[in-house]
This record gives C-alpha cells, sequence and structure tokens, in this order.
C-alpha cells in the first residue's frame, strides 16, 4: 500500500495483509589485486555473511567474487575472480615500517570511489579486542582517515608498496 509509509510501519509495524518483505541489503568495502590471474585481498567484516560479492574495478569492469578463504581474528578474506592480466600491488614488509614512518590508505569511503588519505604510523604491534579471543593480532596504529568503505583497501608505504590492510576505526566521534 503506497499510503502506508515509514511513519506507520514505525508504529503499527507491517500494512495489514501484507507479510515482511525481504529486501537486498548491500554495502561496501574497498580489496586490493595481489596476482594477475584474479586474487584479491580485503577484510573479513566487508564479506561476512553475503550472498554474493561484486568486485568493481576502475575501468569499471565487474566480476563476481568467490570467498577462497578467510580469517575473522585477523579480519582478512581472499577473494577469487576469473579475469587475466590485472594489475597488481607490491607487497612490503610490514615488520620494516617504523614509527613516525609516512603511509597511504586508498579505499572508497561512503562509497566515494578511489579516495587517497595519508598519515603516519603510530604505534606497531597493537592488540585490539576483537570479541573472538585473547590470542594477539599485531595491528598497525596509523592516524590516517579511514572510513566506512575504506575497509579492506590497502595501506601503502611511500615505496608503493602495500604495508597492510586498513580494517578497524577507532574512535569516540564515530569518524575517520
Amino acid at each position: 500500500d503506497p499510503f502506508y509509509d515509514d511513519f506507520f510501519k514505525r508504529f503499527f509495524g507491517e500494512a495489514p495483509n501484507q507479510g515482511p518483505r525481504e529486501r537486498e541489503v548491500r554495502s561496501g568495502g574497498s580489496g586490493f589485486i595481489i596476482s594477475k590471474d584474479g586474487y584479491l585481498l580485503t577484510n573479513n567484516h566487508v564479506v561476512k555473511g553475503a550472498d554474493e560479492v561484486i568486485v568493481s574495478l576502475s575501468d569499471r569492469r565487474e566480476y563476481k567474487a568467490e570467498l577462497i578463504g578467510s580469517d575473522a581474528r585477523s579480519d582478512v578474506a581472499l577473494l577469487k575472480i576469473e579475469a587475466e592480466n590485472l594489475p597488481v600491488v607490491k607487497i612490503g614488509k610490514s615488520d620494516d615500517l617504523k614509527v613516525g614512518e609516512w603511509v597511504v590508505a586508498i579505499g572508497s569511503p561512503f562509497q566515494l570511489n578511489f579516495s587517497v588519505t595519508a598519515g603516519i604510523v603510530s604505534a606497531k604491534g597493537r592488540s585490539i579486542p576483537n570479541g573472538s579471543d585473547s590470542t594477539y593480532v599485531p595491528f598497525i596504529q596509523t592516524d590516517v582517515a579511514i572510513n566506512p568503505g575504506n575497509s579492506g583497501g590497502p595501506l601503502f608505504n611511500l615505496e608503493g608498496r602495500v604495508v597492510g590492510i586498513n580494517s578497524q576505526i577507532y574512535t569516540r566521534s564515530g569518524g575517520y
């Protein structure tokens, strides 16, 4: 019923003679390609519970992705798309990062494609409570602006090598 709007639903529930409607929920995140034949990394929380994962590339090609594996504790997921000769990132060593070193995050915050933010490494080896157990996962803490949608994107050092995956936002205000 077009006249039975959200105002009435909030107080009275669904319109009479109508069952609950199925609703498609879409969410977004970022990721990066690590092999020319279509393997990508992102966050586990970006793809967790998804019925379907669609990967959109910067040239507007879209692929249905297969979840190869994921780890909730480290918040990492490996995806595969059927494509060839893809551009890949270079992988660096997070162990070589130093506190105070500049880093750059790339992602799609608030579904704004290909945003770049910069900051410094504030600390290394942070253990963040993640609700699963007390096993140590060494997170890199930065002051790079990371917002919803940046999750799963790469964290680069100034040599252009990926040294981390944007994963957690910890703030009192809810912003980056």
